[in-house]
Parts: C-alpha cells; sequence; structure tokens
C-alpha cells in the first residue's frame, strides 16, 4: 500500500489553486511548475535601462558635435568678417596716401613699385597698385596687340586667333554674312553682338572664344620644379590686363607685368616685362582711375598670423586736384577678387 499524504495534494492532482496565494508565491521566488507563475521580470527593466541609457549618450554625443561644428564655424565668420574690415582698410589708406602723393609731394607711397604694405595692430596688408592706364585699352588695341596679349596669358593659338578676331567684330560695325553673328545667334539663348564700344569689360564673357579661367584667371601647375612647396600658381586673366578706360591704348608688357601674368622671356614691341612704367607717369594728367587690390593676413592674439587671408578690391577714379567738392569716386567695389 502506498503511502497516503495529509493535508496537501500534488500539483498533478488538478486541484486549482487560489490566484492571490500563487501570485503571493511568485513574488516569494516560487519554483515555476505546470501551471504556476511567471519567473520575475527583473532581466527585462535592466535591458530596457541599459538601452535607455545608450540613447542617451548618442543623443549627448551628437548634441557636442553639433555644438562644437557651431562654435568652430562662428569662430571662422568672425575672422573672415575681421580680415574683410582689415583689407578694407588697408584700400582706404593706400586710396588716400597716393591722392596725397600725387598732389602734395608727399612720399607715402613708392613711385616705382606697385604696391604697398601696411602693419596695423590686427594684422598685415599687402595693397597692390594697378593703374587703369597701364593695361590694354580693349576698344583701342589692334587685332596684333590682342593677340599677343592673349597669347601670352597662355592661350593656345588658334583660340587667341578667334578670341582677337572676335574682340575686333564685337567692337566694329555690323557688316553681312559676319561668321560671328551666325554663332552668336545660334547660341541658347541667342543674342546679337552690339558693333559698338565695351562699356563694361565683362562684355567680353560673352565673346566667342571666351571662357572664365580666360577671362578671370586660373590656377596652373608650377614650373618652376619647386612644385613640392607650391604645386599652384595663378595666371593672370583677361581682366587683368585690359580696361575700357584711358584714352591710350597701352603696353601689352606692362599690362601683363602688372597682372603678373607675363611668362618668362616674354617681349612686346621691344619692352621687356620688367620695364613697366612708374605709377607717378601712369596718373599723370589729371584724371587717373586705379584699381587697388589689398590682401588682409589676420594677426592671431598669440602674435602668429592666421592661416586665413582676405583680398577686396576697389576701383577708384580721381579727380583733378581743387576741381571738385570730393577728390576721388570710387567706381566699382569688389567684396572678393584675386591676388598675386
Amino acid at each position: 500500500m502506498g503511502v497516503r499524504q495529509v493535508g496537501r495534494k500534488p500539483w498533478s492532482a488538478g486541484v486549482p489553486l487560489d490566484p492571490l496565494v500563487l501570485q503571493r508565491k511568485g513574488t516569494q521566488g516560487v519554483a515555476r511548475g505546470p501551471g504556476g507563475p511567471p519567473y520575475p521580470q527583473r532581466g527585462s527593466a535592466l535591458l530596457a535601462v541599459l538601452w535607455l541609457s545608450a540613447a542617451l549618450s548618442a543623443i549627448a554625443f551628437a548634441m557636442s558635435v553639433t555644438v562644437r561644428g557651431e562654435t568652430a564655424r562662428t569662430a571662422t565668420s568672425m575672422d573672415d568678417l575681421r580680415s574683410y574690415y582689415l583689407a578694407s582698410a588697408g584700400v582706404q589708406k593706400a586710396t588716400a596716401e597716393l591722392m596725397w602723393t600725387l598732389t602734395q609731394g608727399a612720399t607715402l607711397i613708392p613711385t616705382d613699385v606697385p604696391f604697398v604694405d601696411y602693419n596695423f595692430p590686427s594684422g598685415a596688408v599687402h595693397v597692390e597698385i594697378i593703374p587703369e592706364a597701364a593695361k590694354l585699352n580693349i576698344n583701342r588695341a589692334t587685332y596684333d596687340q590682342l593677340l599677343t596679349l592673349i597669347s601670352g596669358l597662355g592661350v593656345d593659338p588658334g583660340r587667341a586667333s578667334t578670341i582677337a578676331a572676335g574682340i575686333v567684330d564685337w567692337r566694329s560695325p555690323s557688316g553681312p554674312g559676319s561668321p560671328f553673328d551666325s554663332y552668336y545667334l545660334s547660341r541658347t539663348p541667342s543674342f546679337q553682338a552690339p558693333h559698338a564700344s565695351f562699356q563694361e569689360i565683362e562684355e567680353l564673357l560673352s565673346v566667342r572664344g571666351v571662357t572664365p579661367d580666360i577671362f578671370y584667371g586660373t590656377w596652373v601647375a608650377a614650373g618652376n620644379g619647386d612644385a613640392g612647396e607650391n604645386p599652384l600658381v595663378r595666371r593672370a586673366g583677361l581682366i587683368d590686363c585690359v580696361t575700357v578706360y584711358g584714352f591710350i591704348s597701352g603696353n601689352v608688357a606692362s599690362a601683363l607685368t602688372l597682372a603678373g601674368g607675363a611668362p618668362a622671356g616674354f617681349e612686346a614691341g621691344g619692352a621687356q616685362p620688367g620695364a613697366a612704367p612708374g605709377i607717378r607717369d601712369l596718373l599723370s594728367g589729371g584724371n587717373a582711375i586705379v584699381t587697388f587690390r589689398s590682401t588682409s593676413h589676420l594677426r592671431l592674439p598669440n602674435g602668429q598670423f592666421s592661416d586665413m587671408r582676405r583680398t577686396v578690391g576697389a576701383q577708384v577714379e580721381y579727380l583733378p586736384y581743387g576741381t571738385a567738392d570730393v577728390p576721388y569716386y570710387v567706381l566699382r567695389w569688389y567684396n572678393t577678387t584675386w591676388s598675386f
């Protein structure tokens, strides 16, 4: 005979227990049996806390990266603004000092070097002085002068010939059967050449054969064997060498020299690139138009120079001394321009 258990029935007996009793026993770690209470959910809660901590850490990291980036961007913007006003100060000072040099006999601006350097508490400024009289007058230059100039800028002979002929055609009276007119009408959008004098130098961008690189200049590989330290050098463009102002045709060598674009050994009309006329000679005659190109080099609080540079430009017309209320007018202002 088997031994009977008194006062307790086995689980297999199928007798239902009180749910409250089972819940109370489950919280005390009662082992699960058939139909018994579930295990405690402590592991799931810990995993949820870990995931929440990871998510908060990722959000905090993203916020710190964003704040750091915005701080660096703000600092760069402030340095750029300071560099802009520093370069602008260089233009204003050179404009005034050149006027005093020409009218009062002062020696503030050198007459044999087309630039001047200033040292301000906030940085250094290099100002290039480019008289429009030293450039080639686009409305008066001959085909041969234009061809020589464009070739001196490094343009291949075929394209240089097309550009020179296109400039002459642009400013000449219209003739029947002009190949340039049919070319302009075939463009999209189409247009007609004015067959009149250039009013703005930017009109050259519409002349057949002229590209932005030829007009504004470009950067080319250095050919002096020093490619490791200075792999690229700037090649001047037409904007640096030609003008719509002035009463003379100018000199090709002078235009290329002041623009910094004359290749080694280049000659034009027997004039060497280094034989550019002095500033005083180019500005004589009462009326003068000068382009100032100012490049600032910002000084850091520790006294060293920043890597940031900013170049601005201004085209200034000087009036005959004593004939007007103001001695000069700013014809054009360039917030951003090239510098050598």
